[in-house]
C-alpha cells in the first residue's frame, strides 16, 4: 500500500482527488487529503472512505505540516503558489517525492542536486498551464525535428473562460480558479519574449494595451496578452535559436480593453491597504482614483476623460455592469485596491449552478522542411462537467494524478527538479489524457 498526501483541496483539486480516489485499490493506495476546510475535504472523500481520508490542516503549521509529510510516500501540493517551498523543503529533508502544478520557484532550483542526491522527483509545472501546455508542445517539436524541420515561431495561449452556453456578461468571463491570481495576473517582472529575432519587454502598465487576436475555429475570436517569461523556456524547449516565441493568456475580445482601465486607475494594486470605511460605495472606491476635479456627477464621464476613452463606449459599459458607478456598499474595509475589487469581482463573475467552464489552449508552429514553410495549429477545447468538476479542475487535476500514478510505478527514471519535458512523461500523460477525452485537434497547411 502506497501513500498519498494532497496537500489543498481548492477549486483545482476536485478531478485530481477522484481520479487518485478512481484508481485506488486497483494501485494499492491510501490518500490523505489535508485541507484548512475540513468541510470540503470530508465532502470530496464522502463515500470513499475505505481509501481516503480528509484531516484538518492550517498548512502555514510547520510542525503539523511535517508531521503528515513524514508519514506519505508522496506529497502532491495543491496550496497556493507561495507556499510550496516550504512544502519542498520539508519533503527534502523526509526524503519524499512531491508534485505541484506551479512554475519552479527561483529557490527550488539551487536544491536541484539535493534532491538528486537524496534520489528524490521533485515534479513541477504539471497541471495545464503551465503542465499540459509544456508536454504537448514538446510532443510536436520533437517529431517535427525527427523529420529535419528547422524552427522558425512558436506561439502558445492558454485561457480559462466560460463556456458559450453560460457566457450571459459582457466581460465574458467567470472564475473557474484562484480570484486573487486574475486580479493580479501579469504583475512582478515585464512579460518577456522574442519577436523576429528582436527581445521584446512588456511592463504590467502596458501589458494588456498589447494583445494579440486568436482565431479558433467554431469559438471565435480572443485576446491573448503576454504570460511572464517566454525566452527561459527557448532552452529546455531545445529551440535556443528560434527567432520568435512567445506565451501568452487567452480572454474573450474586448476583455483586455477594459481590464486596463483597472489596471491604469490603480485597482489592481496590492501594496497599500485603503483607508476607505466599509460603508463606501463603489462610487467612492472609484473616485478615489480620479483627480481632484472629478465628482460622483458623471463619475462614468470624468473616469472616461481620464483614462482617454469614449463615456458610452464597449469599457464604461463594462464597468457600469459591475456597478462601480452605483450606490452599493464595499462591504469591507482595510484591505488593498486588488482585494477590494476582487470582492465585488467575486460576487459578478461567480460561476452560476448551472455554469460550465471552458479551457481553451492555442499553439502555432511554423517551421521549414524540404525547402517549404509550413504552420501547424494545435488546439484544445476542454468544457466543465459541472461547478465542481470544472475543465479548469480537469485539466489542472488530470495531469498530476496520472504523474502521480507514473512516479509510484517507478515509471520516472531522472531524479531532481523536472519539469514534464520528455517522452517517459509527456507521451503515457497525453496517451491516458485523450482516452479522457483531453485531446487536441491539429491542423497544418503550407505557407
Amino acid at each position: 500500500m502506497r501513500s498519498i498526501l494532497l496537500l489543498g483541496a481548492g477549486r483545482s483539486a476536485s478531478s485530481l482527488l477522484k481520479y487518485l480516489i478512481d484508481h485506488a485499490k486497483a494501485q494499492e493506495w491510501h490518500i490523505t487529503v489535508a485541507e484548512r476546510d475540513i468541510a470540503l475535504a470530508t465532502r470530496l472523500t464522502q463515500g470513499s472512505e475505505e481509501v481516503a481520508k480528509a484531516v484538518e490542516l492550517d498548512a502555514t503549521d510547520a510542525k503539523k505540516r511535517a508531521a503528515l509529510i513524514a508519514t506519505h510516500d508522496l506529497v502532491i501540493s495543491m496550496l497556493p503558489a507561495f507556499m510550496h517551498m516550504d512544502v519542498l523543503k520539508d519533503c527534502l529533508r523526509l526524503k519524499k517525492n512531491v508534485i505541484t502544478p506551479s512554475y519552479v520557484p527561483d529557490a527550488l532550483w539551487p536544491l536541484d542536486a539535493e534532491f538528486k542526491k537524496a534520489g528524490l522527483i521533485v515534479l513541477n509545472e504539471m497541471g495545464v498551464d503551465p503542465g499540459i501546455d509544456h508536454m504537448s508542445a514538446m510532443r510536436i517539436l520533437d517529431d517535427l525535428r525527427s523529420k529535419g524541420a528547422t524552427m522558425e515561431a512558436f506561439e502558445s495561449y492558454c485561457g480559462g473562460l466560460v463556456a458559450p452556453e453560460s457566457d450571459d456578461n459582457p466581460w465574458g468571463y467567470k472564475f473557474s480558479w484562484n480570484p486573487r491570481n486574475v486580479v493580479l495576473a501579469g504583475q512582478g517582472n515585464a512579460a518577456k519574449y522574442i519577436h523576429n529575432g528582436e527581445l521584446k519587454y512588456i511592463p504590467y502598465h502596458k501589458l494588456y494595451q498589447h494583445t494579440t487576436r486568436v482565431q479558433l475555429t467554431d469559438l471565435g475570436s480572443f485576446d491573448g496578452y503576454a504570460n511572464r517569461d517566454s525566452l527561459k523556456y527557448r532552452e529546455p524547449y531545445g529551440i535556443s535559436d528560434i527567432p520568435t516565441m512567445k506565451r501568452g493568456t487567452l480572454r474573450k475580445g474586448g476583455y483586455c480593453e477594459a481590464w486596463d482601465a483597472f489596471v491604469q486607475l490603480g485597482c489592481t494594486e496590492d501594496g497599500f491597504a485603503m483607508e476607505l470605511p466599509a460603508t463606501a460605495t463603489w462610487a467612492d472606491y472609484v473616485l478615489s482614483f480620479l483627480p481632484e476635479e472629478a465628482t460622483k456627477e458623471n463619475l462614468h464621464v470624468s473616469l472616461a476623460n481620464y483614462l482617454g476613452i469614449a463615456p458610452d463606449g464597449p469599457v464604461i459599459k463594462r464597468l457600469h455592469w459591475l456597478g462601480l458607478f452605483g450606490n452599493g456598499a464595499i462591504g469591507k474595509a482595510g484591505l488593498s485596491p486588488a482585494a477590494t475589487l476582487q470582492r465585488l469581482l467575486e460576487k459578478k463573475w461567480q460561476l452560476g449552478p448551472d455554469d460550465k467552464d471552458m479551457l481553451v489552449m492555442w499553439h502555432r508552429f511554423r517551421y521549414s522542411l524540404d525547402g517549404g514553410s509550413k504552420e501547424l495549429q494545435a488546439s484544445l477545447v476542454v468544457k466543465g462537467l459541472n461547478t465542481t468538476y470544472t475543465a479548469m479542475a480537469q485539466t489542472v487535476g488530470l495531469p498530476m494524478g496520472i504523474a502521480a500514478k507514473l512516479l509510484l510505478n517507478g515509471r520516472i527514471s531522472d531524479r531532481g527538479v523536472l519539469l514534464p519535458l520528455k517522452p517517459e512523461l509527456y507521451d503515457p500523460i497525453l496517451n491516458e489524457l485523450a482516452s479522457l477525452g483531453i485531446a487536441f485537434t491539429e491542423r497544418e497547411e503550407a505557407l
